[in-house]
């Protein structure tokens, strides 16, 4: 009995759906950060040579303590992909072992500096994009977009150690909202976010692309700023405050009356400790603002 033209019609576009399944879902390499300053981070491996460290060239970028400017690269030989060691100052490690070269195979765990791993492992599309909402939901908040405490908190950690071991300047811009419960009970909880939202959007448009722009918690943000010191932080502190109170933020038509206060603290301005009194210094500075009659800057460490 033949097939009617009908069946053969079904059976061609079922094939071509299946051959279309199977291109979405390629295999491809990937890195995912498991222990690290950025965990959940899922870095594509693409082209014949990816070169890992802290150097701003590096296609995966490591800011953890102990990682080189070139730490290693990861080639394809002959069909396969290698990880090779640059003659980093603390070696690269692939599952328990020291190695200057050596073929990756998946599940691969690979160690850089005192911090890192990652994972070696091959993902089709599908999976990729929803690690990627993984990783987004985990580090990013809700409301704002911006970078969420957790992740504030893991980076501070990190670029305090890379600072203080290299000598260079970090600051830390802390700013939030003045009287914002007034803006709420005024035009309610939804006005309150939109103000939080657009408060957000505005500083993002003012930071470089290595800031860290996070929320802090309720109405409270920071702005971590590497090799940058403290006079040109309330510089930046300034600027988004100025912007902010010129800014037109509306709810259903109504300007929201929305200004911020901000403090400022640095190294190697502050003789801070750690990470911990670095923020207590930008804290105490935010406070002394509103003291001082918000809408306005304060530094500490000068």
């Amino acid at each position: 009995m033949g097939v009617d033209e009908g069946e053969a019609t079904s059976i061609t576009t079922y094939v071509k759906i299946q051959e279309e399944v199977a291109k979405v879902r390629r295999l491809n390499a990937y890195l995912i950060v498991l222990q690290g300053s950025n965990v959940g981070a899922m870095y594509k491996i693409d082209g014949p040579e990816m070169l890992i460290g802290r150097a701003s060239a590096a296609s995966v970028r490591l800011q953890d303590d102990g990682v080189s400017r070139r730490h290693a690269r990861i080639i394809q030989v002959a069909g396969q992909l290698m990880i090779e060691d640059l003659q980093s100052a603390n070696g690269t490690i692939v599952n328990g072992e020291k190695v200057d070269q050596v073929v990756l195979k998946d599940g691969d765990k690979i160690r850089f500096g005192s911090t890192t791993i990652l994972k070696f492992t091959y993902h089709d599309n599908l999976d990729e994009s929803f690690q990627q909402q993984m990783y987004e939901a985990a580090i990013r908040d809700g409301l704002t977009k911006t970078f969420n405490k957790k992740y504030f908190l893991d980076r501070i950690d990190t670029e305090f150690a890379y600072a203080r071991r290299h000598r260079t300047s970090l600051s830390l811009v802390m700013f939030d909202l003045d009287h914002f419960k007034r803006v709420n009970d005024t035009f309610g909880h939804l006005a309150g976010d939109a103000a939080l939202f657009g408060v957000a959007r505005l500083a993002h448009q003012l930071i470089r692309s290595e800031d860290v722009l996070a929320r802090y918690g309720g109405e409270e943000f920071s702005i971590l700023c590497r090799g940058v010191n403290v006079i040109a932080a309330g510089i930046l502190g300034e600027r988004v405050r100025g912007t902010v109170e010129q800014a037109p933020l509306e709810w259903h038509g109504q300007r929201l009356p929305i200004t911020i206060s901000v403090g400022v603290s640095g190294i190697p301005e502050l003789d801070a400790g750690g990470p911990v009194e670095l923020i207590a210094a930008a804290d105490e500075a935010l406070y002394e603002s509103k003291r001082l009659g918000r809408n306005r800057v304060t530094l500490r460490g000068i």
